[in-house]
This record gives C-alpha cells, structure tokens and sequence, in this order.
C-alpha cells in the first residue's frame, strides 16, 4: 500500500504575531500616559497623494488608534520638506517622524537613496523611529523581519541568505545587522538581475525587497527556501510584491511570507516600538527630574 504524503506550505504570518505586540505595546502606552503624563505622538510627512502612500498611512494611524499613540499626518511639498523636519524635531509633543517613502520631487520623479538620505539625517535621531539615520532607533523593517523569522524558529546560522535590493529601509539596514551577527549574506543589486536569477537557487533563504512586481519566479528558488517578500510596488492600484503569484500557487516546499500580511505588519509594530521607546527616554527625563 502506498502512501500520500502532503506537503503543505509553511505561511510567515505577520498579522499573527503582530497582535501578541500590540497587546504589550498597549500596556506600555497606558502606564506612560497614566504614571507619567507622556502622550506618545508620531508625526508622518509625506510628499506623495497617491492611493498606495494614503493605504500605508491609514494602516499606522489605525494601530496607533489602537494602543493610544497619536499618529499625525502632514502633507509637506518638496521644496518644504526641510523646514518641516526642523519643526518637528524642535516639536516636545512629537516623539518620532518619519517621512513617508517614496519622495517624489517637485516635478514628480522619485528621489533616489543618495539624495533620500541626507534629507533623512536631518531628522533628530532620537526621533528617527524608522531607523534610517545613525541614532540608538534600530531600522523598524529589519527589527520586523527578524521578528517574524524568530517567531517562526526560523535559525540563520549556518544558512546562506540572500537579500535583494539595497534601499535604505529594508535591504541596507537588514544586510547591516546580520553581517554584523557573523551571518553568511550575499546581497544583489536589482541591477545585477542576471547574476541574481542564475545563482539565487544556491540560498537557504531569500528576502527580497525591490519592489520589482512578479521578479521572483518559482525556477530561481531551492527546495525547502525560506522566502520573505518585502518588496512594495503599486500596479493597477493595487499592492504588489516581488514574488510572483505563481510561485505560492506551485511551491508547497518553501516557508514563506503571504501575499498581504507578512513583513508590512510587523513594521507598522516595529515603527510603534520605536516610538514607545523614544517616548520612555522622556519619562525617564521626568522621573529624574523629580528625583
């Protein structure tokens, strides 16, 4: 007699363990707000009025509503976004900024990461929740997909991973903080596609995010790869991301993140951890203070 052997897929969910944090993050925010009298407040600049930006910024303010973290948006121009930061950072009541990404200038074309980033360092660092400058704030996507990776008992040492794309929110930092802990990493440029799709097949594990709609296709990943999909992109006003659908519909092999629900989540909480924690600083100022 033979036996039918199922293989069924492992799903990275996100959205799962994001509300495990949401529940500490609540609590936090309450002792603040009632033993302290700190009212956590992020301030959101951004540039761009499209359906996809107005999404992201509608999914923080909701889980800011959530655990009592005032979340402000303020539509800025390029040629104001400067004297917006710097009044933001001089704000008290404002505990962290972001500006939301992309940025687009004054006629439309997005800005790349090398004119992004001197922009992004005039932010106070101990604003800076999404962790993009020098500060003590570590990047809210990597924290978020080291979060879901842990929560999953994903193991990194020993594993070849692959990241791919260097932007400034997930690969560069991501690339970074494992190097640093002694990780086998090899990161692809979008740009060297070519070496990517010939020798991606040799990785254990692959996070991709260069918002590149359907790069990844089912023929360039191993047997068994674990996948974390952080690619954003916007196509027919929907949100897409870098692995194509036909691989979740073929590979019942591979761990990976869904289609919606995986990493985005888990940064929403990272970005709010972030401003608990700069928001903590404060109430350890008072609490000095009244020593």
């Amino acid at each position: 007699m033979y036996q039918c052997i199922i293989i069924q897929m492992k799903i990275l969910n996100g959205a799962e363990l994001r509300d495990f944090i949401k529940e500490r993050q609540a609590k936090q925010v309450r002792a603040l707000r009632q033993s302290w009298k700190v009212f956590p407040k992020l301030i959101i600049l951004y540039l761009s009025q499209s359906p996809v930006i107005e999404t992201y910024m509608r999914l923080k303010q909701q889980y800011g509503e959530d655990i009592l973290i005032d979340v402000e948006k303020k539509y800025v121009p390029f040629s104001g976004l400067e004297a917006a930061i710097k009044e933001a950072n001089e704000d008290e009541l404002i505990h962290g900024i972001i500006v939301q990404l992309p940025i687009e200038d004054s006629v439309g074309n997005v800005v790349s990461n090398d004119d992004i980033l001197p922009i992004i360092d005039q932010i106070d660092p101990k604003k800076d929740v999404d962790g993009l400058t020098n500060g003590s704030l570590n990047s809210a996507t990597a924290t978020a997909i080291n979060w879901l990776l842990a929560g999953y008992n994903v193991n990194l040492q020993g594993k070849k991973i692959a990241i791919i794309g260097q932007g400034i929110l997930v690969g560069l930092p991501l690339a970074k903080i494992w190097q640093t802990s002694g990780y086998d990493v090899t990161v692809f440029d979008i740009n060297s596609s070519d070496e990517m799709r010939s020798k991606l097949s040799d990785f254990d594990i692959v996070v991709t995010a260069t918002g590149s709609p359907g790069l990844i296709k089912s023929d360039m990943l191993k047997q068994k790869a674990v996948v974390v999909d952080a690619g954003t992109a916007s196509e027919g006003g929907k949100i897409k991301g870098d692995v194509d659908d036909s691989v979740r519909e073929s590979r019942n092999d591979l761990t990976i993140t869904p289609k919606i629900g995986g990493v985005g989540p888990l940064t929403i909480a990272a970005l709010m951890d972030n401003v608990i924690i700069a928001a903590r600083k404060i109430a350890d100022q008072k609490g000095q203070q009244d020593l």
